[in-house]
């Protein structure tokens, strides 16, 4: 069901939605979704069909859900016929984590926050608005951090995805320049980079990149902001943290309030 070349271009193309001259970055450690090889296919042969383009290509999140069809058996799937109608049709579901990339780009330039689900549906990754990019660190899509999915694929000439360790040790040395030199070259005003498992050889990455620039550690502050690192660099403020942008468990004890994590690191 996955085509081999598909895969590939994907791997080494994909780096995640919007305008790498986006004004706000935001990093997370790998593509979601992967439930279904179905989705994972419709989206690999989307993205090598309408992306022939190599070396770090950002794409329009709109046009490819369209070609995600929704396969979940749930009360509500049949609303929807596919992934865009799920996240940006006029029946659209607000995003856990979407909500507080948006509430922290909006403390950060003091602004009140819109209502979330039509700002979701109508403005947020717009690629021609250039406000925010979604990039991933890992491009394969993956639903939890514990199942490894992709190690039944008959593929000889990709051992390393026998393991989920083999698969992000083949691909990070790439994947972490291709962001750093589009960072350096695009300058964009913060990039967060969340849910990072890896802080300490991130850490190294950007200081060897941009000769030996030091980060400064900032301890969390109980539900308002999370521990993370920052460093400044030419007119761009980089942020990496552990942290994921939503309640683990639904529990309020494990949030923070994103929106004024952004005020503070404007301030």
């Amino acid at each position: 069901m996955i085509e081999e070349k598909s895969l590939q271009h994907w791997i080494d193309n994909f780096y995640g939605y919007g305008s790498w001259r986006a004004r706000f970055w935001f990093v997370a450690h790998e593509e979601g979704g992967g439930e279904l090889p179905e989705e994972v296919s419709e989206k690999l042969d989307y993205f090598k069909m309408m992306h022939a383009q190599r070396d770090g290509v950002l794409c329009d999140i709109r046009e490819l859900y369209k070609r995600v069809v929704v396969r979940w058996e749930s009360p509500k799937a049949n609303l929807f016929q596919n992934l865009y109608e799920y996240r940006f049709g006029k029946n659209a579901v607000q995003h856990g984590i979407w909500k507080n990339l948006i509430a922290f780009a909006c403390g950060y330039r003091h602004e009140e926050i819109p209502e979330l689900l039509p700002h979701q549906q109508q403005n947020f990754l717009s690629p021609e608005a250039r406000k925010e990019a979604l990039i991933r660190l890992y491009p394969l899509p993956a639903p939890h951090s514990h199942a490894w999915y992709y190690n039944w694929l008959d593929l000889p000439e990709h051992p390393f995805l026998k393991s989920r360790t083999l698969y992000q040790e083949q691909l990070y040395e790439r994947r972490i320049h291709t962001i750093l030199l589009n960072m350096r070259a695009c300058k964009p005003e913060v990039v967060l980079m969340y849910g990072m498992e890896n802080i300490n050889r991130l850490k190294k990455s950007v200081q060897e990149f941009f000769d030996g620039a030091k980060f400064k550690m900032i301890k969390a502050t109980t539900r308002q902001i999370p521990q993370h690192h920052r460093i400044d660099i030419s007119g761009t403020t980089m942020l990496i943290t552990t942290q994921i942008p939503a309640l683990r468990h639904n529990r309020i004890e494990t949030g923070f309030d994103w929106e004024e994590f952004g005020k503070r690191v404007k301030g």
